[in-house]
């Protein structure tokens, strides 16, 4: 039967009707909802707390044949109960009547557009997916919760993108508790935002917006990866190369809402690389110029890299702990280097070195730090043009590519006080 289950979106500019509730022999909803409803005495009503109890209260009535109806904030199909009630009861039994969603209020309040952001939730879930995903993305909507709020999220971007700007919209739709405030990452960490946070904008405005848009979601990226040498200042040839970077990234994973760290970083064009199919992303690097290098083929290439200019393995230590890690230079530190990364790294570990002779120390490193080691000598050859209309075969020089991949039910990192994003 459907429609034995209402689902009414409410709280961010709309409300509903007393005809919702005709019938009705229990209401379901958050404090606030409820009593802004204004209910008569003969409803039963549940205050939405732990969802468990209230979806086996639901069920009563359901079983009975007796009406249900659930206030919820905004579009419930949004990252909202209708996922649990479709689950539990079947999405033929619902009848959802969506609201406004706090993403496009709070976007509307600032007069921007938002189909070219990204929405992420950190209801419930790991709160460094949300951080990653505002670090990668110019333009992103983040649904907050307990733990996971404007202050945790402004004090994990404030290590790594204090240049963001962070749109803190509360109590939307409330006439007299709405508020909408533009801080920086540093003031969001220091204030106590209380309950009443709807949502959370993370802008870099720096990051001038696309052309008119045909689909929705991020910018999408250039096609192709492993992208030619000639498309990054490098100095003096000293740069990864483009057969080396296409297994490396394969073996790396990078995605939307991953960390990446690129140590050793060079010319930051595994790191450019990563960021482009939507990592974050912190590249390592020792030398001055290499910095400047690395953000200007990061402007170059319209991505967003953080850049740490320091030696391994002491410029880790102030790094939120990776997914995957990429380490590109070391020398004679190089075992030690990778030995520090693989025991922060969630995921992967990927070497590239020239020595043979360093070969076993590295892989000695991974598989200390609990880490499956593969790896491959690359040695290629390029087409090359020689006069008289003919090619030649140019050798590249080889090059030792080793990775490491965590055993999921196995060692995971060391987590330190005070990195928890």
């Amino acid at each position: 039967m459907r429609g034995l289950i209402t689902v009414v979106g409410t709280g961010t500019g709309t409300a509903p009707g007393g005809e919702v509730f005709a019938g009705a022999r229990l209401v379901v909803g958050g404090r606030r909802h409820l009593d802004a409803a204004g209910l008569p005495a003969s409803v039963e009503r549940i205050v939405l707390g732990p969802l468990a109890p209230a979806l086996d209260a639901i069920a009563e009535y359901v079983g009975e044949d007796r009406r249900v109806v659930v206030l919820a904030s905004g579009d419930p199909g949004f990252f909202g109960i209708v996922r649990a009630l479709a689950e539990r009861f079947g999405s033929h039994r619902l009848d959802v009547r969506p609201g406004v969603s706090s993403v496009a209020t709070a976007f509307a309040r600032l007069g921007l557009t938002w189909d070219d952001a990204v929405v992420v939730s950190a209801h419930g879930r790991d709160p460094r997916t949300a951080v990653n995903v505002c670090r990668a993305h110019p333009k992103v909507a983040v649904l907050t919760g307990p733990g996971a709020g404007p202050a945790e999220l402004g004090a994990a971007l404030a290590r790594s993108a204090p240049g963001r700007v962070l749109v803190v919209a509360s109590a939307l739709g409330d006439p007299a508790g709405e508020r909408v405030e533009r801080v920086s990452p540093g003031e969001a960490a220091g204030r106590d935002w209380g309950t009443a946070v709807s949502v959370v904008l993370c802008l870099d405005e720096a990051r001038t917006p696309g052309p008119v848009r045909t689909l929705a979601g991020p910018a999408v990226r250039a096609a192709g990866w492993a992208l030619d040498e000639g498309d990054f200042a490098h100095r003096d040839s000293m740069i990864t190369k483009f057969e080396v970077r296409a297994l490396a990234l394969a073996r790396l994973g990078p995605r939307s809402g991953d960390l990446v760290w690129d140590v050793g970083s060079g010319s930051g064009s595994v790191a450019v690389e990563c960021a482009r199919l939507g990592a974050a992303v912190s590249a390592v690097e020792k030398a001055a110029d290499g910095v400047a290098r690395i953000r200007a083929n990061a402007g170059a290439h319209g991505v967003d890299v953080h850049v740490v200019h320091g030696s391994a393995p002491d410029a880790l230590a102030g790094l939120d702990d990776p997914d995957a890690v990429f380490v590109g230079g070391g020398g004679r530190e190089l075992p030690g280097i990778v030995g520090a990364c693989a025991r922060r790294a969630r995921r992967t570990v990927v070497v590239a070195m020239a020595a043979l002779d360093r070969v076993p120390a590295v892989r000695g490193a991974l598989g200390d730090a609990g880490f499956d080691c593969d790896g491959v000598l690359l040695h290629s050859s390029r087409l090359a043009p020689l006069p008289g209309d003919v090619t030649r075969l140019a050798a590249t020089n080889p090059v030792f590519l080793l990775w490491g991949v965590r055993d999921a039910v196995g060692a995971h990192p060391v987590h330190r006080e005070g990195v928890a994003l």
